[in-house]
């Protein structure tokens, strides 16, 4: 610890639990209004920015090999919709995205729609959230949030003149837009005061927002609300879900003012969703079906299920998407997404994408009567693609891949590796490296983890990640319990009284990498963000010699105080994640694992810690306490805390400022390699 470390006041406090009394020097920081909060988070941000204007050079040079790998002035490949083909480009010198239309594929840049740099101006941070086309293709519903806390405001825009209506709807949330078909009505969605979507509201083009008339409440601070059109434009749905339970309603866009349609009642641990099949709804759950099956039902009885695509033990169903003559599934099969082609008679189809680990999603595809489907994909060494495929012949045929000059990718090569963990389970982890960096023990390594909520993880490719694997650095992508690429059980495995699984796989794997030779085994450091910070915090507690270095960005790592106060953001909806430690068995459990509460002393791990401000999903004082901790508790430890002070939880909003936080991350990381 150095003269000018930050160091944060210690102040008494106790929080009664059932484990007992425990002490927490640092509560106060929870509050955002005391002065001494700003001024120790300014102080910490001082701290970092001193230490990586000493490596200043590194920074830039990596920030510039960033930016020559990217096509400043890029575009998407056009979306075909209603007669008009969509678009959205990047500009040299510019941070955000601009939109537009046209009537072809070559005029697809011809009409604005919006220009996110216009509306981002005098804006530190600017986030866009609804963008959704009127059936009629007159009107945008669109919305954004300019400082990170997830509070959006909504405005209806006339294309042809590219002016906003005076309609003006504040604190909305991400919970979705939907269009009436008569394009007079817009339904949306709004947060409580824990920022939990909960109500859907009907707005009346041309009237304020004081009329407008809920349509649905969601009481039970359990579910999250949502609201989307079909495809097929013929159906609007609200959705009400939580970790382990769903329910969906359905009303006929044709007839916005008519009361919603229970689907089916709701049953514990019972989770289900619906999409407009022509003359049926299919449905997809994990009704009698652990990893999900689908069904179809009248639209008149939606509440009579027939099976369609049967179960498949361990292979997840993850997407089911309608469209006039198929259906398109996405299924993850041996921790890899498949994507497969699905007829009314439920013959299942595969579409071939690449052999080696990857990412394959179902793409825009707006249209609801087409021959043909859009792809995305990507993988450790494969840049972003768009491909089209025709349903009668499965061929994929490129659309557009993202350009990497400046780059040979002939050079990389990746591969998956299955780690043993503590209890035998083999865990998937796939790798990427420079065809050069020899494995033989002396590589450095980077591991990215996540673990959580049953998200799955896949391979993606990164530009940034490049500079890294230059440099000898193996870049290796775990999968750990918790996440659901191995299915259901692969998730269950690794929440509540499980959720350890989710550490040891992580170090199993770090572990694994040493010990096969593919790196040094003192060459080692561990990233992830959010749930994935606290896995990060969480696997270099429990192993404090495995890693050289961790980067926890917005890590949830106060689980315990966090989780016991259910007026925080999320706390009750993310007990039937992690447990409520307010009793037992998950005190004592949530307690164990819990980084802020375990010492800390024995970590010599170097770490570099994010958070910010504004952040509603992972409170800014969770990683600041835990940094003030780890001071206080191993003071010759090297830690760093920034905390972007007018962001939230994605961190800086334009894409140059991105790149630059990116290269001091791989700076911090080369470091301790």
């Amino acid at each position: 610890m150095t003269t000018d470390t930050p160091i944060a006041t210690r102040r008494p406090h106790v929080w009664q639990r059932p484990t007992g009394e425990v002490q927490d020097a640092y509560a106060w920081l929870l509050n955002k209004d005391d002065s001494e909060t700003t001024t120790y988070l300014n102080a910490e941000n001082a701290f970092a920015e001193n230490w990586f204007s000493q490596h200043s050079t590194s920074t830039n040079e990596i920030f510039n090999e960033i930016k020559s790998r990217i096509n400043e002035d890029d575009s998407s490949y056009p979306v075909l919709h209603n007669n008009w083909w969509y678009a959205s480009r990047t500009e040299t010198g510019k941070s955000y995205a601009i939109h537009t239309r046209g009537h072809s594929v070559d005029t697809a840049h011809s009409d604005l729609l919006l220009d996110e740099n216009i509306e981002a101006n005098n804006h530190e941070y600017f986030s866009l959230g609804a963008f959704e086309i009127s059936h009629d293709s007159r009107l945008l519903a669109w919305s954004s949030d300019v400082n990170g806390s997830e509070y959006y405001t909504m405005r209806i825009r006339d294309i042809a003149n590219a002016r906003d209506a005076d309609d003006v709807i504040t604190e909305t949330t991400w919970g979705g837009v939907a269009w009436s078909l008569d394009n007079e009505w817009v339904f949306y969605v709004t947060p409580d005061e824990a920022m939990r979507p909960w109500r859907v509201w009907r707005h009346k083009l041309g009237t304020a927002q004081s009329a407008d008339v809920l349509v649905f409440e969601e009481p039970d601070e359990r579910f999250f609300i949502s609201v989307s059109s079909t495809r097929s434009g013929a159906w609007i749905v609200v959705d009400s879900s939580s970790k382990t339970s769903s329910a969906s309603w359905v009303l006929p866009s044709a007839q916005p003012e008519s009361p919603l349609t229970l689907v089916r009642p709701r049953e514990d641990d019972v989770e289900y969703s619906i999409d407009d099949w022509g003359d049926v709804f299919a449905i997809m759950s994990n009704f009698q079906a652990k990893d999900f099956a689908v069904f179809t039902a009248p639209s008149t009885s939606p509440s009579q299920w027939t099976p369609l695509v049967a179960h498949v033990p361990s292979q997840r169903i993850s997407q089911f998407e309608c469209f006039a003559n198929h259906a398109v599934m996405q299924r993850w099969v041996n921790g890899q997404q498949t994507i497969s082609l699905v007829q009314k008679d439920g013959s299942i189809t595969s579409v071939p994408v690449l052999d080696e680990p990857h990412e394959v999603e179902i793409d825009a595809n707006p249209d609801f009567d087409t021959d043909s489907i859009r792809l995305s994909y990507q993988s450790l060494t494969v840049p972003a693609t768009t491909a089209t495929c025709e349903v009668t012949t499965l061929s994929l045929r490129i659309l557009k891949q993202t350009q990497t000059p400046n780059c040979d990718l002939s050079k990389y090569v990746s591969e998956r590796l299955w780690a043993p963990s503590h209890d035998g389970t083999l865990v998937p982890m796939d790798i990427v490296r420079h065809i050069d960096t020899p494995l033989n023990g002396t590589a450095s390594a980077l591991l990215y983890v996540y673990g959580a909520y049953e998200i799955s993880v896949a391979p993606w490719f990164s530009v940034a990640r490049l500079s890294l694997l230059d440099r000898g650095c193996i870049w290796a992508l775990a999968h750990p319990r918790g996440g659901g690429e191995m299915g259901r059980d692969w998730y269950l495995n690794g929440k509540y009284l499980s959720k350890k699984n989710t550490f040891f796989d992580t170090i199993a794997c770090a572990e694994h990498l040493a010990n096969k030779n593919v790196c040094s085994p003192s060459r080692i450091v561990v990233r992830g963000g959010s749930a994935g910070g606290l896995t990060v915090g969480a696997s270099i507690a429990l192993s404090p010699t495995t890693f050289a270095g961790a980067i926890a960005e917005v890590p949830f790592v106060d689980i315990v105080s966090t989780m016991s106060d259910p007026t925080l953001p999320l706390t009750i909806t993310e007990w039937e994640e992690w447990g409520d430690p307010r009793e037992e068995p998950f005190a004592s459990y949530m307690l164990s694992y819990s980084p802020y509460d375990l010492e800390s002393s024995a970590i010599k791990t170097a770490t570099y810690v994010t958070a910010g401000l504004n952040d509603p999903r992972v409170s800014y004082h969770e990683p600041a306490k835990w940094v003030a901790k780890m001071r206080h508790e191993s003071p010759e430890r090297f830690v760093l805390f920034k905390c972007e002070m007018g962001a939230g939880h994605g961190g800086p909003s334009g894409r140059y400022e991105q790149w630059l936080d990116e290269a001091k991350t791989l700076v911090f990381a080369l470091q301790c390699m």
